[in-house]
């Protein structure tokens, strides 16, 4: 398969994933794909055949012990860029179940910090910490099940 229809898919491949998360976080079907580690599974496949299949001897033995010069060179192969750009979708998904996972928990609101983690991966889990650090402040208490009480 090209390198550029297994990105689109991938690409493709998680958006429902985040528009669950987002539109209909409370959905019991949302709940139910989100405990599923499948997603992860499949991208993770094609992370793995990708990564494998981007590696030279070359660019191995300078990833070794990586350099800036190196890591650039490295990602101006496409497959390499495909490669590198899975890993962040994966990863940014992970992260986003994780902050779906904790909202769901202590009944933080979390639709900003999953938009913030589908197009930003890391400021959405910043967002997420300094939301669930106000609402610890303004709540009162610093137990997680009295935030998510007041929450309901």
């Amino acid at each position: 398969m090209p390198i550029s229809q297994l990105f689109d898919g991938a690409n493709i491949f998680v958006l429902p994933f985040w528009a669950l998360m987002i539109l209909l976080p409370n959905w019991k079907v949302t709940r139910w794909v989100m405990e599923s580690y499948l997603p992860f599974v499949a991208l993770a496949g094609v992370y793995l055949y990708l990564f494998i299949s981007s590696i030279t001897p070359e660019n191995a033995q300078a990833l070794s012990n990586p350099h800036l010069a190196d890591i650039a060179r490295f990602f101006a192969d496409e497959k390499a860029a495909a490669t590198g750009w899975i890993h962040f979708l994966v990863m940014d998904l992970f992260v986003g179940r994780w902050i779906y996972w904790e909202g769901q928990k202590t009944g933080i609101w979390t639709i900003h910090s999953l938009a913030l983690s589908l197009f930003a991966g890391p400021l959405g889990l910043l967002s997420h910490i300094f939301t669930y650090w106000i609402a610890k402040r303004f709540s009162g208490s610093s137990d997680e099940a009295a935030i998510a009480e007041k929450a309901i």
